[in-house]
This record gives C-alpha cells, sequence and structure tokens, in this order.
C-alpha cells in the first residue's frame, strides 16, 4: 500500500472481533456489515474508486 499510495497502513487493535478499515476516517470496509474478512485487491480497489 505504501508504494502505491504513498500512505503506510497501521493496525489497530479493537474489541469484539472488529475488523474496519477506514480511510481518512471514512469507513471502506466492515467485517460486521459484510460479515467476512476482505480481500486485500478488494480494499486495493476501493481506496482507488475513492478518488
Amino acid at each position: 500500500m505504501q508504494q502505491e499510495f504513498g500512505v503506510e497502513a497501521e493496525l489497530m487493535k479493537g474489541d469484539a472481533g472488529v475488523f474496519d478499515v477506514k480511510v481518512d476516517g471514512d469507513l471502506i470496509f466492515s467485517k460486521h456489515a459484510e460479515d467476512r474478512f476482505p480481500e486485500e485487491s478488494e480494499i486495493v480497489e476501493r481506496i482507488r474508486a475513492r478518488g
């Protein structure tokens, strides 16, 4: 992610199995809502879609 987007990913500990992916404070993936973990390519696509 750092090479493509110029940012470094950071893992932040959550509670009760929460797995959310946020970019600039915007939620782009929620394990709770999707009922699964994301594929890495899916996260990259969602970041690209933000523009």
